[in-house]
């Protein structure tokens, strides 16, 4: 959520971020509903403050005596009485408006962010590990098919297309990951282990940004709750409408959940195997804290998801979103790519995004500086530490052996109960 103080001061800079995100101008149409609002209003205050008035000097005039004039008074009080109600209408209708329309318009890029339209202008950030290149290499699909571990056909009668029966040993080997990432997050790097909700109110899908722009993209109950596409959004909305201590902070919590999305526009695309599913598990990070911290608590939180990939021995390379690729919350997003042998290129695996003030504002979570009487919008960061379908495909690329089988890499093995080989 923008704050409308910031437009009025700076409309040309808040268009510019616009523009970068490959969006026309609308701080002029902003501000128009601005000034609509405000001097409805002004309009409001001073029909209170008459009728307060000549309230008042009713008793005067009947004091003395002058009922002429009493009279007269009585009939403007009255008459305000009966206009006031339509234009406190007309204040609300407007600032439902203005509301609406800020709440449509994505976060404004941080100034490191570069510009560009699509992924073919992201910045490369880094590449850890040498891509693994196979003869042959099979997709994961087809190793899990082959090894009677993977079954979508099943899942397809089921459930429908982009579902997945996953059984045996593969089943362990993502129990396995989901296990090490955990471990690994919460006894390392200080995140707090959270079960949350599964399902959510408006507000709450609201204040991460998922509505009401991206409602297509959600499943929703026939209750009215919607089924999380991510934990960002419960574990996010943990300080909601708070006002933090800044020595609580930073805040840091990790849930491993299933995530559910309709995959809206995603048709025709990854249409075989586990790539893009309706629901998959995901292990996700969240970060609160102040304004002055949150850059390199980013630069922390996807050190995080990297070392697990480094500690699984996958090859990824980490690049910077341009502007145009950015998600809607986000001011600023790193997204790691792990290679894949089957397919023989990077997909992507974590996406790690500093969203400023944005959805604090959207939530009214805010803090209080030590020492200050006011108090100050938190920021947020979100990210995957890692997406556990996605890791386990690039495992099954990775570590794929002559015959189908699949080593276990040595970290997860104290997570296999023996098994050091799947289908061996």
């Amino acid at each position: 959520m923008h704050d409308i103080k910031l437009i009025r001061e700076a409309p040309d800079a808040f268009d510019a971020g616009l523009a970068l995100r490959n969006l026309q101008p609308l701080a002029q149409s902003i501000l128009s509903l601005d000034a609509a609002a405000r001097a409805v209003t002004t309009r409001l205050q001073e029909m209170q403050q008459r009728r307060n008035e000549a309230s008042k000097l009713i008793g005067q005039a009947k004091a003395k005596k002058d009922e002429a004039t009493a009279s007269a008074l009585m009939a403007e009080v009255a008459t305000l009485k009966e206009t006031m109600p339509a234009a406190e209408e007309e204040e609300r209708a407007l600032q439902k408006q203005l509301f609406d329309e800020l709440a449509k318009i994505p976060n404004i890029p941080a100034l490191d962010v570069p510009p560009g339209k699509d992924e073919d202008d992201n910045v490369e950030q880094r590449k850890v590990g040498e891509p693994r290149r196979l003869n042959n290499a099979k997709e994961h699909f087809e190793l899990g098919e082959a090894l009677g571990m993977m079954d979508f056909e099943s899942a397809t009668k089921m459930s429908g297309a982009r579902f997945v029966f996953l059984k045996s040993q593969l089943t362990r080997l993502e129990r396995a990951l989901a296990n090490f990432m955990l471990d690994t997050h919460t006894g390392e790097f200080g995140y707090t282990e959270v079960s949350p909700p599964l399902m959510v109110r408006d507000d709450a899908a609201f204040g991460t940004g998922q509505l009401p722009k991206f409602e297509e993209d959600l499943f929703k109950t026939t209750t009215g709750m919607w089924l999380i596409p991510t934990a960002e959004v419960s574990l996010t909305n943990l300080v909601r409408e708070s006002i933090l201590a800044d020595t609580e902070l930073p805040l840091r919590f990790t849930a491993h959940t299933p995530s559910f999305r309709s995959e809206a526009g995603s048709a025709g695309r990854d249409t075989r195997g586990m790539i893009r599913m309706h629901q998959f598990n995901k292990v996700e990070l969240v970060s609160i804290t102040t304004p002055d911290q949150s850059d390199a608590e980013h630069e922390r939180m996807t050190e995080c998801a990297e070392t697990i990939l480094q500690r699984l021995g996958l090859a990824f390379q980490t690049v910077l979103l341009c502007a145009g690729d950015m998600g809607f919350s986000a001011r600023k997003t790193y997204d790691i790519n792990v290679w894949l042998p089957g397919q023989g290129r990077y997909r992507e695996i974590s996406s790690c995004s500093n969203c400023g003030d944005f959805q604090a504002r959207r939530m009214d979570a805010r803090y209080r500086p030590a020492g200050e009487k006011g108090t100050r919008f938190l920021h947020t960061l979100n990210g995957s530490g890692l997406a556990v379908g996605r890791t386990l495909i690039a495992v099954m690329e990775t570590y794929q052996q002559e015959g189908g089988t699949i080593a276990v890499p040595d970290v997860l093995k104290p997570y296999m109960g023996g098994i050091e080989v799947i289908g061996g």
